[in-house]
């Protein structure tokens, strides 16, 4: 069967403009989150160095409410309007309603719940945080319309530049409540003034000036792939709120602020590179969904390049995490630092884990993620009271290094046969990082033994320095062609 050479060339013509609009998305998404994220982390260990660890315990408990309600806010449906290609306006307006009626419906709820959840942690001051912190949910609606309009359009320089202002606007916040002598409070002003200038300016740069509808006739193929994410979501928040749940109950509020402050730490990279990558992976995988190989190769493709990023962070802070909360954060959260090397170790595999669900919601198969959900919501907490019982606030570390090993390599099993991709060929694509991180934890562990006694900022440089020539040193010798494909994507070639 012979192809017409004018249907070929268009073929290859919109091939190549789907390859630069997803290249130009992943340099402006993750370009632009790299510097909002700079200004971020300088602002958030400013106000950690000035902050109590007590602080930061009673917003941890507070965050458990706004993270399980934040799930509900409606993302799953602006997800599916990306994902559905006939997508017209009345949609968009059913989109619009459906999220102003779910997001007024749990601010509502935050505010009602405040003091029963205040109770069980036997905090009275985090009633009154909940409630001013209710008001995030009136943004969202403007901000999940704004962000499905951009999204469809692969616009996500516009996108990137709204993030890097509001992420500017918190950080001025945050940076003004540590000083001003706010305490918590600033913990909670921060994310609202984010908040709010992000929806705003996702609306402004989308132009998505359309009245909601409340009529929702006609929308059940948007509210079922909403409603199977919406659950998978809720899952994900028992999967990873669990540990400040239990341990938010039988730890003091300053425990549990050096625990989630590590766990802050040591999260860096999967919660503040990884999403946006995968908010573009998502875009991309949904245009080219009825392309099965072109899904694998991307899917592959994405690994190759984020594990070459992840693993020298998560294996490099694990090594090096002492000198590091020292120079960051100061001597009052040295009781940190043996937390964040069990949980720099467990990264890399939550990494990889949250790589899976983009590409198999993209191919129309939700319920693969929800499915995986379930499971971390049984696996996650079961791990979580057994190691605090057992071993203490140590013991929700290892909880975290001893259950997303398994969690991820079950989700892998699932997800793979969608993905068309095998086994072998995610292993071939892990390979190089895994091993050249190995020899660089090893080196930087060497370093540290040899290094006589030096002022903790120079030791630290020092180890860093030392960790990254091995690491990038391996790569050059054993594996040249992923630095050239990370570089390809940087220079467009």
């Amino acid at each position: 069967m012979t192809h017409s050479p004018h249907l070929t060339g268009e073929a290859d013509l919109q091939d190549g403009a789907l390859r630069s609009q997803v290249r130009s998305a992943v340099i402006w998404r993750s370009g632009t989150q790299i510097v909002s994220q700079l200004i971020a982390w300088v602002s958030t260990f400013l106000v950690i160095r000035i902050l109590s660890p007590s602080d930061y315990g009673l917003f941890a408990m507070t965050s458990v409410v706004l993270v399980l309600l934040g799930l509900l806010n409606g993302y799953g449906f602006a997800n599916a309007a990306i994902q559905d290609k006939a997508l017209d306006t009345h949609k968009l307006r059913q989109l619009f309603g459906l999220l102003i009626v779910i997001n007024g419906a749990l601010a509502a709820a935050q505010y009602l719940a405040a003091p029963l959840v205040a109770s069980y942690y036997g905090q009275p001051m985090v009633a009154d945080l909940l409630r001013v912190q209710a008001l995030i949910y009136l943004t969202n609606p403007f901000l999940a319309l704004g962000y499905a309009v951009l999204s469809r359009q692969m616009d996500f320089r516009r996108q990137a530049q709204v993030n890097m202002a509001s992420a500017m606007l918190g950080a001025l916040t945050a940076l003004a409540g540590a000083f001003a002598g706010w305490g918590v409070w600033t913990l909670i002003a921060a994310p609202l003034v984010t908040f709010a200038s992000r929806a705003a300016g996702m609306m402004l740069a989308a132009k998505a000036w359309i009245l909601p509808t409340f009529d929702f006739r006609g929308a059940r193929a948007l509210a079922s792939y909403g409603s199977v994410i919406m659950v998978g979501q809720v899952f994900w928040f028992l999967q990873t709120q669990a540990d400040i749940i239990i341990a938010g109950r039988l730890l003091q509020p300053g425990e549990l602020g050096l625990y989630t402050t590590a766990l802050f730490l040591a999260q860096l990279f999967v919660n503040k590179v990884v999403p946006p990558l995968n908010e573009v992976a998502f875009s991309a995988y949904a245009r080219i969904q009825d392309d099965g190989a072109a899904v694998a190769q991307g899917f592959l493709k994405s690994v190759r390049v984020v594990m070459l990023l992840a693993v020298p962070f998560c294996l490099g802070l694990a090594a090096v995490a002492a000198p590091a909360v020292e120079v960051m954060l100061g001597p009052k959260w040295l009781g940190s630092a043996p937390l964040i090397q069990l949980l720099a170790l467990a990264m890399p595999f939550m990494t990889l884990h949250v790589m899976f669900a983009p590409a198999t919601n993209a191919m129309g198969q939700p319920g693969i993620s929800t499915r995986s959900s379930i499971l971390g919501a049984i696996v996650m907490p079961a791990a979580f009271l057994a190691g605090i019982t057992l071993a203490g606030l140590p013991g929700v570390a290892w909880a975290w290094l001893l259950g997303y090993p398994l969690l991820t390599a079950i989700t892998a099993a699932w997800s793979l046969p969608t993905i068309g991709v095998t086994a072998r060929q995610l292993g071939s694509a892990l390979g190089a990082p895994v091993l050249a991180g190995l020899a660089m934890t090893a080196s930087v562990l060497l370093v540290d033994r040899m290094l006589p006694d030096l002022h903790v900022a120079v030791r630290l440089a020092l180890l860093v320095a030392a960790g990254g020539a091995v690491y990038g040193g391996w790569l050059l010798i054993f594996a040249r062609e992923r630095i050239g494909e990370v570089l390809g994507l940087v220079l467009k070639r």
